[in-house]
């Protein structure tokens, strides 16, 4: 499904479950013209949507599970798939490999353009959780960091 028409699916669930109004996602996405980033996460700046109403949004819609990165152990090994530079343009972590499935946490999994580049770099196909950004880039600044200190 093209990008644009995700966004545009997610506006229209935005207005329609009355969670925010359309003048002040009009403001977001000028927000977000001017300084990039995903709409959630102008959104959450902004103060018109807590994260974990976004995620929970992302979850209901779209059918993507939530996974709390603070309750879960990752695996160094696994950040070798993703370089960081990549993991950071994206906010997103490699959760697991099962056989030719990677797993990974973000926090814009309505990103397609990410998820296919992820694709190319692991040579795999991807499974998608939501995670809140605070915590992808918790983990990336630690889990990064250890592999830097080893290597």
């Amino acid at each position: 499904m093209p990008l644009l028409s995700v966004k545009k699916q997610l506006i229209d669930i935005l207005i329609k479950k009355e969670i925010i109004i359309e003048e002040k996602l009009n403001e977001a996405l000028e927000v977000q013209k001017e300084r990039g980033g995903t709409l959630g996460n102008v959104l959450v700046s902004l103060g018109l949507i807590e994260q974990h109403e976004f995620l929970a949004i992302l979850s209901q819609e779209y059918g993507f599970p939530y996974l709390p990165l603070s309750n879960y152990e990752l695996d160094e090994v696994m950040m070798r798939l993703i370089p960081e530079n990549v993991a950071r343009q994206y906010c997103l972590i490699p959760i697991d490999k099962i056989g030719n499935t990677v797993t990974i946490a973000m926090a814009d999994p309505l990103n397609t353009q990410a998820i296919e580049d992820i694709e190319l770099v692991t040579g795999s196909s991807i499974q998608v959780f939501v995670s809140t950004a605070t915590d992808i880039e918790k983990a990336i600044d630690e889990y990064y960091e250890k592999i830097k200190g080893e290597g």
